[in-house]
């Protein structure tokens, strides 16, 4: 294409052209795809080779020396869809299977574990102070905070809102008066969350055993508590747990629950446990006695049924709802989704007031003695939270690491039948070594429009996939 007609060309068409003129495009192509179009793909350069263990024997060798590029891709792997799209469904993908696989079977889980108790269980934060909230009523939007006589906090502003909020009002999930709104309670609590749920798991067993007049020793060798859970960010920078937990046999899943185990049991001690744990911190003023930090109010918890019944929740449901939240970060609250070095940084930051309030309150707890442990300065951002996003107990399920090593062996099967290579032989010990050197990572110029049609084939793909298989669990529930 000539200099004018490039020059008509928006820059970003004028850069991609460009790209795919150079010699090393086809390879790179190529790369991109394998890599399902990542936003943020990793270039390094070494060189890989197998050996039979025995002999010392060359298998098989690779180095980028001998690729037009110089250098491989890899995808970034990153689970934020703030951060990559592509990885990120990837990432929902995993989860949804490591969910689905502990409610209805698969991924080396015995079908029979969609006949096990199993609870949908939602865990709220407590109040720390009044803010802007949506209220729908019978599909009807309500006044956020109607107050009779419109009375004032005692900093002189109204303690109510007579404004009916829409979903994307920005105000929604502020604080009704910043001074009001006790900060340092909040952040101490999204940091103390994990050990809330720790000893929600504790206490349910215990709960167990008391119901049942058995000792501990008796519930380890009849049933075995197993979940699931990730959390969620409300608007107001704090955060829910959704789970999954669900009654096995002593050794899990492949066993049945012994016949005491049931949903209504799991149900009741899961609420009497979330109303009874507490963690004891010490107040950022040595004068005040310490902070006692419980679960909020609101709890829900909803039997799951399988997707043929009507009596519950829809097992496919809740693993679609938690592998949603599992891509999600705390910038949905309004904050960012990358660490904060420096205080000076704060202020700059383009984050809601009521997020960059939470952040100024991290870096001022960070500097107290009693809270060094929480490392509360490296996790401001997330505005207190230091946990997993995601995590299961032990023998829920299958776990991510054997998802991710399943396609990466599929991939390799791909590569080897497209190549002709023939398998390998298992009964062949082998060793790999590799000598890798990060070079970068992110798209250069001309790359974006390239990436981002890969990414939108393997979504188009994805998605015809998930139609077909809900078609045919349809075709088998019917």
């Amino acid at each position: 294409m000539s200099g004018p007609q490039m020059s008509d060309l928006p820059p970003e068409v004028a850069a991609a052209v460009q790209r795919a003129a150079m010699p090393d495009f086809e390879r790179w192509h190529e790369m991109i795809k394998s890599a399902g179009g990542c936003e943020q793909p990793v270039r390094l350069r070494g060189e890989r080779v197998t050996l039979d263990g025995e002999t010392g024997e060359l298998i098989e060798s690779y180095s980028t020396d001998d690729e037009p590029t110089g250098f491989l891709i890899t995808a970034c792997g990153n689970r934020r869809a703030s951060r990559c799209a592509a990885c990120a469904e990837v990432y929902r993908d995993d989860t949804y299977h490591l969910i689905i696989s502990g409610l209805t079977g698969g991924k080396g889980v015995p079908e029979d574990v969609s006949g096990h108790p199993r609870m949908f269980l939602t865990l709220t934060a407590p109040s720390f102070g009044a803010v802007h909230a949506r209220r729908d009523k019978a599909g009807k939007v309500q006044p956020c905070r109607p107050r009779k006589d419109r009375p004032l906090c005692e900093h002189g502003r109204p303690e109510g809102c007579g404004r009916r909020h829409q979903a994307d009002d920005p105000q929604a999930g502020q604080p009704i008066c910043v001074d009001c709104y006790d900060y340092q309670a909040a952040v101490l609590w999204n940091a103390h969350a994990p050990e809330l749920w720790r000893r929600l798991t504790l206490a349910v067993p215990r709960l167990i055993t008391a119901e049942l007049g058995i000792t501990h020793k008796a519930l380890r060798e009849q049933a075995r508590l197993s979940y699931a859970r990730v959390i969620e960010y409300q608007r107001r920078g704090l955060i829910h747990f959704h789970a999954v937990v669900r009654l096995d046999g002593p050794d899990g899943p492949d066993q049945p629950p012994p016949p005491w185990a049931t949903a209504e049991l799991l149900a009741r001690t899961l609420r009497t446990a979330a109303a009874q744990v507490a963690v004891e911190v010490p107040h950022p003023d040595p004068a005040a006695p310490p902070m006692t930090l419980g679960w909020g109010r609101q709890l829900d918890t909803q039997p799951i049924a399988v997707a043929a019944e009507l009596d519950g929740i829809a097992d496919k449901h809740v693993a679609r709802y938690i592998a949603k939240y599992a891509t999600k970060g705390a910038e949905d609250s309004g904050t960012v989704d990358r660490p904060i070095r420096y205080a000076t940084q704060i202020n700059s930051l383009k984050v809601t007031q009521h997020a960059r309030r939470m952040i100024w309150t991290c870096f001022a707890l960070a500097d107290l003695p009693a809270y060094h442990q929480l490392r509360l300065r490296g996790w401001a951002h997330m505005l207190g939270y230091g946990g997993h996003f995601s995590s299961k107990s032990r023998r829920y399920s299958v776990t991510l690491t054997q998802l991710r090593q399943a396609r990466a062996d599929h991939a390799a099967h791909a590569a080897r039948q497209a190549e002709g290579h023939p398998e390998p032989d298992p009964n062949r010990a082998t060793v790999t070594t590799g000598r890798w050197k990060y070079l970068g990572s992110g798209l250069m110029n001309g790359e974006h429009f390239w990436a981002e049609q890969a990414r939108n084939r393997v979504q188009q793909a994805r998605a015809i996939r998930n139609q077909l298989t809900d078609r045919n669990d349809e075709q088998k529930a019917s």
